[in-house]
């Protein structure tokens, strides 16, 4: 017998898109086989899953800050994307600090049908132009609020209030995995005064990320983001083929699970991944602290002989909002100033 749904809880309604293409890269350095990559596709499109995410984890264009590249260019996942995707259609990340508009429309040009461009929520502001020439480019366009829980959720109203409303759609991103499900219904809630369609992206630091998902279907959004398995940056993500079972068990198999099961062995046995420090990433998202940040926070505690968790914890109390690098390196000084004087 199904399980009783709340009134905005509609199967027929929801969206799943697939990441693992894009945030699973994360987990293998962003070096991908490309006749892996041609087969995962080939597979989604048979699947009633309709959007896939490709491409560098950080958004295209990302080794221009500095980052190491896909191994795979621009123009080649578009020809593979054009050659197995048919039914379903396929976007990529952007970030303005190293995506350029100019890229944008050439990725459009080569059948790209959606862009999500990732900010955190105080940034907005001075990304207006951007954003709003970003949907002059590309029929659809998604706003990815980044560590949305940095910022309190009365705040976001403001900070929204002068984005275009020509996007498809506002995504609220667990980016520390660190929400509950009270929290990322908050959130969508207040999304959804400005923005009809909201999305919802988890990361699986606590293990939150599917119940996450769920309460984001349940709070009113109508699509949320998986990777099959979870694979993905850090403790990775919701999982795209438990997601699918999950609303199977709420009603109506709208996107094969088993099809997308089947799929999640396929990347787990074909990726060799990089390791995970499960350490870190529980304190990340206990403590509200981004995974990027661990290569830092390793380092100075190797210098400083200090468990990481003093030094998150430091940072996090040092931070107005986010904590960022300055505030980890502040953490930093006030530990040694501290051991130097005792």
């Amino acid at each position: 017998m199904p399980a009783p749904q709340s009134p905005l809880f509609q199967p027929q309604r929801l969206e799943i898109l697939d990441a693992t293409l894009r945030d699973g890269s994360y987990a293998v350095d962003f070096q991908l086989d490309e006749e892996f990559v041609s087969e995962l596709l080939r597979r989604l499109d048979e699947t009633p899953i309709k959007k896939v995410e490709i491409g560098h984890g950080l958004g295209f264009e990302a080794e221009r800050l500095g980052t190491r590249a896909c191994n795979i260019d621009l123009k080649r996942w578009c020809e593979i994307a054009r050659s197995e995707l048919t039914a379903t259609s396929w976007g990529m990340f952007a970030q303005p600090e190293f995506s350029r508009l100019s890229t944008l429309a050439e990725l459009c040009n080569q059948g790209m049908s959606f862009v999500r461009i990732g900010m955190e929520p105080e940034r907005v502001p001075e990304h207006l132009d951007y954003i709003e020439r970003a949907t002059e480019i590309c029929g659809e366009v998604y706003l990815n609020l980044m560590k949305t829980s940095g910022t309190p959720a009365e705040e976001l109203p403001g900070l929204l209030r002068d984005v275009t409303p020509a996007i498809a759609g506002l995504y609220v991103v667990d980016s520390y995995g660190s929400m509950l499900p009270a929290n990322v219904h908050l959130y969508v809630t207040i999304a959804k005064e400005s923005f009809p369609v909201v999305g919802f992206h988890g990361h699986d630091n606590l293990g939150m990320a599917n119940a996450n998902s769920i309460a984001a279907f349940e709070a009113g959004a109508t699509i949320v983001d998986g990777t099959l398995d979870g694979i993905g940056r850090g403790a990775g993500n919701a999982e795209t083929e438990s997601l699918a079972g999950i609303i199977s068990t709420l009603g109506e198999d709208r996107f094969d699970y088993k099809a997308l099961a089947r799929l999640a062995h396929f990347c787990r046995t074909s990726l060799e991944l990089l390791p995970e420090d499960r350490n870190m990433q529980v304190l990340g998202g206990v403590i509200g602290l981004h995974s990027g940040f661990f290569p830092i926070i390793e380092r100075l505690c190797a210098e400083l002989t200090v468990d990481p968790a003093s030094l998150m914890e430091t940072a996090a109390e040092l931070a107005p909002r986010s904590v960022g690098k300055s505030d980890i390196h502040a953490a930093a000084q006030r530990i040694f100033q501290r051991t130097a004087a005792a």
